[in-house]
């Protein structure tokens, strides 16, 4: 006879063999990737992830976004995936003067050394296109190659036409959607329970970060990480973004005398970063082509899956992918 006991227990076998199932064909399986924390001069640990052995150094910070996806890449070489200083499963930091556009810059070094690589490629996403660009300037004896998806502009704030920035008949996400984050901020959620205010958010804005909204549920939730809680990014942003405005670099002469290549991939429907913004970099620096991918958000790669992944690998095969091209 079967009983309900029975089939709560067949129940939780089955749920263990998918987990086994899902961990053994993921692509980074045969890796087996290694948790640990590189530690910053300010004495800051970074956490971080290798998936795959020997080979090429790839250096990706904002692995709490990337990994997931990104870990396909690692065959054949070493992928490392670190959460920036204040974000993550890395330490919080609540000295203020401590999170900055400069700290980011030494945290990659100090994470650099840590895994003892002598020369590593780079992928930069979202504001770390330019972060990875401003380290590469500083360090090009380091620089394999660089990839920057959805960069932000060299200057921050630098304005585009209308051609070149994301578009939309209607706002997304729509007013109802953020008339109710809006009152949920005044009921206190935020303040009360941040997990499930940032749940509730989540929900809502992720699909600011697709151009194709049906794959906006693959946006990774990060609400289980106190770090990631409305309440601790606003403040890391506002700080970051700050010090970002007051620590320009030296201008585009920076990059004037880099030799190593740059592939930049930017979607033509990115809300966060302007695809403007990839077509400057890909146009300003010597060896640089541009990647545009249709239609495609800021997390493009969600978007255009194939496309992204194999120019990717390509690239850092040694090889430019088709439809990367230079801008005039």
């Amino acid at each position: 006879m079967i009983t309900r006991r029975w089939l709560g227990r067949f129940a939780r076998h089955l749920v263990r063999v998918a987990v086994m199932v899902a961990v053994c064909s993921s692509p980074a399986s045969p890796q087996s990737p290694k948790a640990e924390y590189a530690t910053a001069d300010d004495g800051v640990r970074l956490y971080y992830h290798v998936v795959g052995s020997g080979g090429p150094v790839v250096l990706v910070p904002a692995g709490l976004f990337l990994e997931r996806d990104f870990a396909q890449l690692a065959r054949g070489r070493r992928m490392v995936f670190y959460d920036m200083r204040n974000r993550g499963r890395s330490d919080r930091v609540a000295d203020s003067s401590r999170i900055s556009l400069q700290n980011d810059l030494r945290d990659l070094e100090a994470v650099r050394r840590q895994v003892q690589a002598e020369r590593v490629s780079l992928i930069g996403w979202s504001y770390l296109g330019m972060m990875v660009m401003r380290y590469a300037a500083e360090h090009p004896e380091r620089i394999e190659r660089v990839i920057q998806i959805g960069p932000i502009p060299r200057q921050y704030g630098t304005e585009y036409p209308a051609s070149l920035r994301a578009s939309d008949s209607i706002p997304v996400p729509d007013s109802a959607s953020r008339a109710l984050l809006t009152h949920l901020h005044e009921t206190g959620l935020p303040r009360r329970d941040p997990q499930a205010y940032c749940e509730r958010e989540y929900q809502i804005l992720r699909v600011r970060l697709v151009g194709n909204p049906q794959v906006a549920p693959r946006v990774p939730d990060l609400c289980a990480m106190p770090n990631e809680w409305p309440t601790t990014v606003d403040r890391h942003f506002r700080l970051l973004f700050r010090s970002i405005q007051r620590e320009d670099d030296a201008g585009w002469g920076s990059y004037a005398q880099l030799t190593f290549p740059v592939l930049t991939i930017h979607g033509t429907q990115d809300r966060n970063a302007p695809y403007g913004g990839g077509r400057e970099w890909a146009a300003r620096l010597p060896d640089g082509r541009l990647l545009t991918v249709r239609g495609g958000g800021h997390m493009v790669w969600l978007d255009a899956p194939r496309v992204v992944f194999g120019a990717i690998d390509a690239f850092l095969r040694g090889t430019w992918p088709p439809g990367a091209v230079r801008v005039p």
